[in-house]
């Protein structure tokens, strides 16, 4: 891909890679190292826009490139945003907590266009309706090792797709980039024919 105007992807997520190049969008990877903490106030719109446009910067002052994709996906359940589990005992206590109710999954994303040093940013709201959850369920997931780099400690791409009765929006948000969205962009700021 020509340097000028190619697109980096400011995300280590085997996902988020599959998802674009599912739909013919070539990107280079460079993962971005900026910690993912919450600020006090912030809504989980905010937070995950916000998450997301310091990846695509913080990426795009350390490689060369046009367009640099950020992103950052939370699960908010009664007013917790969840990240990624800490642990084995956290993972279990978020799936208990999805277990028989809707959560929403807010995946936030930025694409920094270096040449007009400008960002586009926005996020997208998908929800979702977990069936009730027996432990062992939630204990034979877990020993999968699946829950670890996933918000919310489920991925419904995977392992957890029988745990899902249903969801109001984007698939491609809940496993961790809302396509169309990006997709769209991507051609509105001219990375794309």
């Amino acid at each position: 891909m020509a340097t000028r105007n190619r697109i980096v992807l400011a995300s280590a997520s085997p996902r988020r890679l599959e998802l674009l190049a599912s739909a013919g969008v070539e990107v280079d990877v460079f993962p971005s190292a900026i910690p993912e903490e919450e600020m006090p106030g912030e809504t989980p719109g905010d937070h995950v826009r916000r998450l997301a446009r310091d990846k695509a910067l913080f990426t795009a002052g350390r490689t060369e490139g046009r367009f640099f994709i950020g992103a950052d996906t939370v699960v908010v359940c009664d007013g917790e945003i969840m990240g990624k589990p800490v642990d084995a005992v956290d993972a279990e206590r978020m799936l208990k907590k999805l277990s028989g109710v809707p959560h929403e999954v807010i995946t936030g994303y930025a694409i920094f266009d270096k040449e007009r040093d400008d960002a586009l940013c926005d996020a997208v709201t998908t929800r979702v309706f977990f069936k009730p959850l027996r432990d062992e369920e939630i204990a034979a997931y877990i020993a999968t090792g699946c829950p670890f780099d996933k918000a919310g400690a489920y991925a419904i791409q995977g392992g957890a797709a029988h745990m899902v009765e249903r969801i109001d929006g984007s698939y491609t948000n809940v496993v961790g980039l809302p396509l169309c969205e990006v997709v769209e962009a991507l051609r509105r700021l001219g990375a794309m024919g």
